[in-house]
């Protein structure tokens, strides 16, 4: 992130993203093509702080920390918050989120004169994809591309297909010293989803690790976070060889610098595998009662990486969009794929 000239009368743009990670994540390739398309533009985006690491590099954008449990927490807080945001010169507001929080800082924008465009994000279609009656089956608009029409809604137009990827993270020694430098294919696996229909069966799991484990090619790293996944992780890794759990080893940053330099990352649906998508890392994903139909598959993978459940054993998938409503016995569909499928596609992936 770096300060650059600006062009007479270039448009300061604050671009709302305040949640959750694999979102954040997604506006990454998205803020890379708009700001190489218009080179003069300034973008600050409205985020926590935790979040910061994902923008570095990404020229003429900086992060504006949000501390919505704090400072800005309230209409009163969130009412300073868009007068300091309007005091550093915004003139343009891209709200990506279109919640609550984001709603009232519109307000206020709005009493300031300053336009802000918001994300359509089609409900009544995703509405229709995934009732469980005269569901409309198709693939909706992908949520990068839903990002990318506001910033054309504000009169910068980008084209996607011209993303391009940077070059690859430097390691730390620190990072190298916990991995270790043999020649091995990288697979990084994130097993854990905010909720359980969306995360592989731990028994499952442990049949792709001990197969992975034999491979004296692969050298398996373990992704997650919080207490109780953290010890699974630390678990497996004590009990599959060339298995490491990175799980509270690493701070975010050095944490992406690894994903960018991984061979392949398998992820449920969820911030891990937008994550490595955003460096272009090989991402295979696990569907549970999600579908990529809703428009959340990784950026600029192949459909081929998409392994879904058996859905003639589970015909109502989608039944929601982010996993937290399902039908009876429906929070096991992921199970219906088999470690061998994962294995074999692992494999194609890798190798």
């Amino acid at each position: 992130m770096g300060e650059r000239p600006q062009a007479k009368g270039a448009s300061h743009i604050l671009v709302i993203r305040l949640s959750a990670m694999g979102d954040v994540a997604m506006t990454v390739p998205v803020l890379r093509v708009l700001t190489a398309t218009y080179p003069y533009l300034k973008v600050t985006v409205l985020t926590r702080g935790f979040f910061e690491p994902m923008f570095k590099g990404i020229p003429g954008v900086s992060v504006y920390k949000a501390d919505i449990k704090g400072v800005h927490s309230g209409v009163v807080g969130l009412c300073r918050l868009a007068k300091d945001l309007r005091d550093i010169g915004i003139d343009k507001v891209a709200d990506l989120h279109d919640v609550l929080r984001s709603n009232v800082l519109k307000s206020v924008f709005y009493m300031f004169g300053i336009p802000v465009k918001q994300i359509d994000k089609g409900r009544n279609e995703k509405k229709a994809l995934t009732r469980e009656n005269n569901k409309i089956f198709k693939q909706l608009k992908p949520t990068i591309q839903r990002y990318a029409d506001v910033f054309e809604a504000l009169g910068y137009p980008i084209d996607l297909s011209s993303h391009q990827f940077p070059n690859k993270e430097k390691l730390s020694g620190k990072i190298r010293e916990l991995v270790g430098t043999e020649p091995k294919k990288w697979l990084g696996i994130a097993p854990f989803a905010q909720h359980n229909s969306k995360a592989y069966p731990a028994g499952l799991m442990e049949e792709v690790l001990e197969e992975l484990s034999e491979n004296p090619k692969i050298k398996v790293l373990l992704f997650g976070g919080g207490e109780e996944e953290t010890n699974q992780l630390e678990n497996w890794s004590k009990k599959f060889k060339n298995t490491i759990s990175i799980a509270g080893k690493l701070t975010l940053a050095e944490e992406l610098a690894l994903i960018d330099n991984l061979d392949a990352m398998l992820a449920m649906d969820s911030g891990n595998g937008h994550m490595a998508a955003m460096f272009g890392t090989p991402v295979i994903t696990l569907w549970g009662v999600t579908h990529p139909y809703a428009g959340f598959a990784p950026f600029n993978q192949p459909e081929s990486h998409s392994l879904l459940p058996d859905l003639t054993q589970y015909p109502k998938i989608p039944t929601s969009v982010y996993g937290n409503s399902y039908p009876e016995a429906y929070e096991n569909a992921i199970g219906s794929i088999s470690p061998e499928s994962v294995l074999k596609k692992i494999d194609e992936v890798l190798f």
